[in-house]
C-alpha cells in the first residue's frame, strides 16, 4: 500500500495519518463542509471535500469517499471508527473498487456484526452467555414476551451496532414501548438499520474486553485487556489497562474466549471482544467490534504495540509482528474529552473551542483532532479528545492523571473535564485498599456515584461559571499567574453591556430569558426535535416524557418538571433546535 484514505475525521483521522506517516504511506483526508480547515485535513498529503455537513451526505456516503479514492489515487481505505467501520456493504465496496480494505473482511464483519449471528459463533466457541433472543425482535410486544419469560431488566441492543448507540436499558415494564421504539431509531440514524434484538441485562457488572489481532496467516494474538465500566447512557467515558483486579484464572478465560470466537469466525484484523463480569466472576459474552476502538491507545501503552502499524501489516499480508499474547508493563488510563456537560446529565454541548491547553509530562498522551479557536460540530460525535496517563502501576497512574487534569484546559464549551477530575477523588474507582474495594460498574455513574457527582466542588465551580456567564481573565497576583471568573453582569458596570463574553456559555435561544416565568419546556441541547411524547394538551405528570431531542448522535428524552396541561410550540420533527428553545409550556 502506498496511498491510503481515510474515511473519517477529527483525532482517530490524526491518529492513523501519523501512523502511515512513520511507515512510508501517503494519506487522503476526507472532509465534511465544517472540518475544511480541521487538523486532520492540514497533516494529510491529500484532502477531498465530500461536499455536505451532515454525516449523511458525507462520512456515510460511500459513493463520495469512492470517487475520493479515485480522483486522489489512493490504494488502500482505513475506515477508524464509527460511521462505516462496521459497515460490510462498505467494505465490499471498496474490494470491488480494487482498493485494499484495511479491516476484516465483509462476511466476518456481517456475521459478527449482526449481534445475533455473533452470539451463534460465540455459542460455536464455548463463550459463555447472558440468555438473549435468537434473532431481532419486530415489536415492543415480543420484548413484553422476553421480559415475562426472563424477567427484567432487558436490554435491546441494535443488531448492526455497537459503543452504546440503539441500546436502551428496560428496567420497569412502562419503559417497553418507549424503549424499543427509542433503540430502533437511533440504531436507524446511527448505522442505517434498526433491527434490535433483547438480552437479560446484568446488573451491576464489570464492562471487560480483549484487544485481538488476527494476520490471514491463522496466527490470533490477544494483546491485552480493558476495563470499560465507567460508562454513561452504555457511552464509556474512563478506559483502563492492563483490567485492574482480575485474577489470573479470568485473565486467562477471557484470553482463551477471545481468541476461540476469533478464531471461530475466521477472523483477520483488529478487533474486540467485549464481556460483562458480574460481580460474582460469571463472565458472559456481550458483543464483537470489528473495527480498531477508541481506547486502543492504553493497550498500546501497556504492550508496546502499535495497532493501527499492526492493522496496516494485515492488510498488506504481513504475518503480524509478535508471536504470542504479550504481558502487560505498566499501567494506562485513558480519559475521553467530550464536549458534554456532567452538571447537565452529560448532554452535548457543540461549540466554540477558546482554548485548548494540553499537559506534558512524563506518561502524558494527548490523542485529538482539535486546537485552540476550532468549532466543535454539533452534526458528529461529541469527542474531542483523548488523554492517556501511563506509569509503573495503577497508583502512580492514577496520581499522574490528577496532575494531568489540573493541568489540561479546554475553554468556550462545557466538557467532561470536571466529571474527570471528581471521579478520581472517588474510593469505589480508586480501590486504595485493594480489590474488594473496586466498585465500579456499568452503571456506577447513574446510581452511586450520583449523589456525590452532584456535589462534586469540581462540577459546582463548572456549573457557577456557565449559569453566570463567566468571563476568564489571567492576572498576577504576589507573583503567581492567577486564572479569575467575571461574571459578565460586573463587567456591564464598566461598560461591557452587550457584549458576549469569551468563554461563557449561553444558550442563545429564542425564549430563553422568559422560559421560567411561563413554566416553558426547553430544549436541553442545540440539535433537532425527534419525536414528540406527548400529545398537545395532555395532562402530564412531573418526570413524563414530553418530546425526544438529539445532538452529537444521542438522543434525550425531555421530561416535565411539574405536573399539569402541556402544550407544544409548532415544531415538525426534524425541526433544527437552538439550546434553550422553548418546545412548549406546561400550565
Amino acid at each position: 500500500m502506498k496511498r491510503l484514505l481515510i474515511a473519517n475525521r477529527s483525532e482517530i483521522a490524526v491518529r492513523i495519518i501519523r501512523t502511515a506517516r512513520e511507515l512510508g504511506i501517503e494519506t487522503v483526508a476526507v472532509y465534511a463542509d465544517q472540518d475544511a480547515a480541521s487538523m486532520h485535513v492540514e497533516l494529510a498529503d491529500v484532502a477531498h471535500a465530500l461536499h455536505g455537513t451532515t454525516a449523511a451526505e458525507t462520512y456515510l456516503d460511500i459513493e463520495k469517499i469512492l470517487a475520493a479514492a479515485e480522483a486522489s489515487g489512493a490504494d488502500a481505505v482505513h475506515p477508524g471508527y464509527g460511521f462505516l467501520s462496521e459497515n460490510a456493504a462498505f467494505a465490499r465496496a471498496v474490494i470491488d473498487a480494487g482498493l485494499t480494505w484495511v479491516g476484516p473482511s465483509p462476511e466476518t464483519i456481517d456475521a459478527l456484526g449482526n449481534k445475533v449471528s455473533a452470539r451463534q459463533i460465540a455459542v460455536a466457541a464455548g463463550a459463555p452467555l447472558a440468555p438473549g433472543t435468537d434473532g431481532p425482535v419486530s415489536s415492543a410486544e415480543e420484548v413484553r414476551t422476553f421480559a415475562a419469560e426472563h424477567g427484567l431488566p432487558v436490554a435491546v441492543k441494535a443488531a448492526y451496532g455497537g459503543g452504546g448507540r440503539g441500546m436502551r436499558v428496560i428496567r420497569q415494564t412502562d419503559e417497553i414501548d418507549e424503549g424499543f421504539a427509542s433503540a430502533v431509531r437511533e440504531a436507524e440514524a446511527a448505522f442505517g438499520r434498526g433491527e434490535c434484538f433483547v438480552e437479560r441485562f446484568l446488573d451491576r457488572p464489570r464492562h471487560v474486553e480483549a484487544q485481538v489481532l488476527a494476520d490471514t496467516h491463522g496466527q490470533v494474538v490477544v494483546v491485552g485487556l480493558r476495563d470499560c465500566s465507567l460508562q454513561r447512557r452504555n457511552q464509556k467515558l474512563v478506559e483502563e489497562a492492563p483490567a485492574p483486579f482480575l485474577s489470573r484464572q479470568e485473565r486467562d478465560r477471557l484470553h482463551e474466549s477471545a481468541r476461540a470466537i476469533c478464531t471461530e469466525a475466521g477472523y483477520t484484523g483488529a478487533g474486540t471482544v467485549e464481556y460483562l463480569l458480574s460481580p460474582d466472576g460469571v463472565i458472559s459474552f456481550l458483543e464483537v467490534n470489528t473495527r480498531l476502538q477508541v481506547e486502543h491507545p492504553v493497550t498500546e501503552e501497556t504492550s508496546g504495540v502499535d495497532l493501527v502499524a499492526e492493522q496496516l501489516r494485515i492488510a498488506d499480508g504481513l504475518p503480524l509482528s509478535l508471536t504470542q499474547d504479550p504481558e502487560p508493563a505498566g499501567h494506562s488510563i485513558e480519559f475521553r474529552l467530550n464536549a458534554e456537560d456532567p452538571a447537565q446529565g452529560f448532554l452535548p454541548t457543540p461549540g466554540p473551542v477558546d482554548l485548548f491547553q494540553p499537559p506534558t509530562g512524563p506518561g502524558v498522551r494527548i490523542d485529538t483532532g482539535i486546537r485552540t479557536g476550532d468549532e466543535v460540530s454539533g452534526a458528529f460525535d461529541s469527542m474531542i479528545g483523548k488523554l492517556i496517563v501511563t506509569a509503573a502501576d495503577r497508583p502512580t497512574a492514577l496520581r499522574r492523571a490528577r496532575t494531568a487534569l489540573a493541568e489540561l484546559r479546554i475553554d468556550g464549551l462545557p466538557t467532561v473535564l470536571p466529571f474527570h477530575r471528581a471521579v478520581l477523588e472517588a474510593e469505589d474507582f480508586l480501590a486504595a485498599s485493594g480489590p474488594e474495594a473496586f466498585g465500579v460498574h456499568t452503571r456506577w455513574i447513574e446510581t452511586d456515584f450520583e449523589a456525590e457527582l452532584a456535589e462534586s466542588e469540581h462540577l459546582s465551580t463548572a456549573l457557577r461559571h456557565r449559569e453566570q456567564s463567566m468571563q476568564r481573565a489571567t492576572v498576577e497576583i504576589d507573583g503567581r499567574a492567577v486564572t479569575l471568573g467575571l461574571p459578565a453582569q460586573l463587567l456591564s458596570l464598566f461598560g461591557s453591556a452587550g457584549a458576549h463574553p469569551a468563554g461563557a456559555h449561553s444558550p442563545g435561544a429564542p425564549g430563553a430569558d422568559d422560559a421560567e416565568d411561563q413554566g416553558a419546556v426547553t430544549s436541553p441541547v442545540s440539535g433537532s426535535l425527534v419525536s414528540w411524547v406527548s400529545e398537545d394538551g395532555a395532562e402530564v405528570e412531573e418526570g413524563q416524557g414530553l418530546a425526544v431531542v438529539e445532538a452529537m448522535k444521542m438522543e434525550t428524552t425531555v421530561r416535565a418538571e411539574t405536573s399539569g396541561t402541556f402544550h407544544r410550540e409548532e415544531l415538525e420533527p426534524g425541526t433544527a433546535l437552538k439550546g434553550g428553545q422553548i418546545l412548549g409550556r406546561i400550565g
